[in-house]
């Protein structure tokens, strides 16, 4: 039997979301530990925005943040949390976060469905 809600509950100012806008591939989630320990933020997220710019038009900024903001949505995966705002997940919707060490095309990758085009150097897209 499910907890009735307190009459004084506040709703959260963000959303929580689910794998279905971004999950993230154990490699991803292993490597985004290490670097938020590394920066001393245990707690912190993965913020994923889609900016204008790049040969296509589009393309993804990442930086650590210590939680959502409000409206933002939140995802948690692989024991990993990453937030989107409302915006950039008309764009990632469906997408998966991996990593790779690979010394030329290395760092964290965007595998977006919804990309129509995307640039010879693979740092835009286009939706």
């Amino acid at each position: 039997m499910s907890q009735p809600l307190e009459q004084n509950a506040t709703p959260l100012p963000y959303k929580i979301g689910t794998e279905k806008l971004v999950c993230v591939t154990e490699s991803a989630a292993n490597r985004l530990r290490q670097v938020l320990q590394k920066n001393g933020r245990t707690d912190g997220a993965l913020r994923i925005a889609v900016i204008g710019g790049g040969c296509s038009g589009l393309q993804y900024k990442m930086d650590l943040t210590d939680g959502p903001r409000p409206r933002d949505i939140l995802v948690h995966s692989q024991g990993v949390n990453v937030v989107v705002d409302p915006k950039s997940a008309l764009f990632v919707s469906g997408s998966s976060l991996d990593y790779s060490d690979d010394l030329q095309k290395g760092g964290f990758k965007v595998t977006n469905p919804n990309a129509t085009a995307h640039c010879s150097c693979g740092e835009s897209f286009s939706a």
